[in-house]
């Protein structure tokens, strides 16, 4: 199942993402995963939530620069050699991935792997044809 990542752009200066997470909080939008990128003059935050819509009109009102994304949210096991297995699985398939994070979920037991693939369709199909769970909450 594909799900919405919010990337917002941030100038890396200190207290910008104290910002986001305050806007976010502020407006009642519960962060599920999260992930930053840097470079020496900007960042960019990369965030799965519990309402995307709202979280872009917020951030957006806010005057932050924001892009949306589709990507896939797999459920894995908790345990040893799990990714490893599920990234066999991308790469028997020829599913390119451009980057990962991930996130545990509330009860511990499995892990959620957010997955940006270069071929979005394809990356759902694999998915879908070699049993891995998706969600769309955690």
């Amino acid at each position: 199942m594909k799900i919405q990542q919010i990337s917002i752009f941030l100038e890396n200066a200190a207290g910008r993402l104290a910002e986001v997470t305050r806007v976010l909080r502020d407006g009642g939008v519960n962060l599920r995963a999260i992930m930053i990128a840097d470079t020496a003059d900007f960042g960019i935050l990369r965030v799965i939530v519990d309402d995307p819509g709202r979280a872009i009109s917020i951030l957006n009102g806010a005057k932050f620069t924001t892009k949306t994304t589709d990507v896939l949210a797999v459920t894995i096991s908790d345990k040893v050699g799990s990714l490893a297995d599920a990234l066999q699985l991308f790469e028997k398939n020829g599913v390119n991935i451009e980057y990962l994070y991930a996130a545990l979920d509330k009860a511990g037991e499995t892990a959620v792997i957010i997955f940006k693939v270069e071929d979005i369709e394809k990356g759902m199909k694999m998915v879908e044809a070699n049993g891995l769970s998706t969600t769309d909450r955690f």
